[in-house]
């Protein structure tokens, strides 16, 4: 029998529900796509969702940790969840219409970027890309970032390229509020 990953419809199955009820909504109560995806699957819902990696609690600054995302999605063409982010946390970066543009374009290194942001997507890039970051890179990285702030970019570029996966094979359309990649 064929399935395809779509997001659940209400009524929710009342485990569900219950753990719904934890995932970010916005003033209607409305659920997002992907996290009702998610809910194809208890385990998955209550094991993997991102919302673990998006507290207050992160050693990287809401600056960096959004760069990471933006590139790692953009990296997988996953404009569902590149434009959830634009449009949830771009201004509370700070980050720029240049910038945001940046994330999307091949290289993604540019004048609009201070030294250190740039090496952050040059690593990114090169974990979406290798897996790992390459020996001269590497150096700068372990210099610029602590050994917690080293795994969390790590665990957020492995827990968006699933997302995307996730993202990108559900075929999500993108949500009414989010932005575009033709930004």
């Amino acid at each position: 029998m064929k399935q395809s990953l779509q997001p659940i419809k209400e009524p929710f199955p009342p485990k569900i529900a219950e753990i719904l009820a934890q995932y970010p909504k916005d003033k209607e109560g409305y659920i997002l796509q992907l996290f009702r995806v998610f809910a194809n699957s208890k385990r998955f819902l209550t094991n993997k969702g991102p919302r673990n990696l998006l507290d207050k609690g992160s050693p990287l600054s809401l600056r960096e940790r959004e760069i990471v995302i933006l590139r790692v999605t953009a990296n997988n063409e996953c404009e569902y969840e590149w434009g959830v982010h634009v449009s949830a946390f771009a201004k509370a970066a700070q980050l720029t219409a240049a910038q945001i543009s940046a994330t999307c374009t091949l290289g993604g290194i540019g004048e609009c970027w201070t030294s250190d942001e740039n090496l952050l997507i040059e690593c990114v890039d090169q974990l979406c890309q290798k897996a790992k970051i390459q020996d001269a890179a590497y150096e700068k990285f372990q210099e610029q970032w602590t050994l917690e702030q080293q795994l969390e970019i790590m665990s957020l570029c492995g827990n968006y390229h699933l997302i995307s996966f996730v993202a990108n094979t559900a075929r999500l359309s993108p949500e009414p509020e989010a932005a575009r990649f033709s930004v």
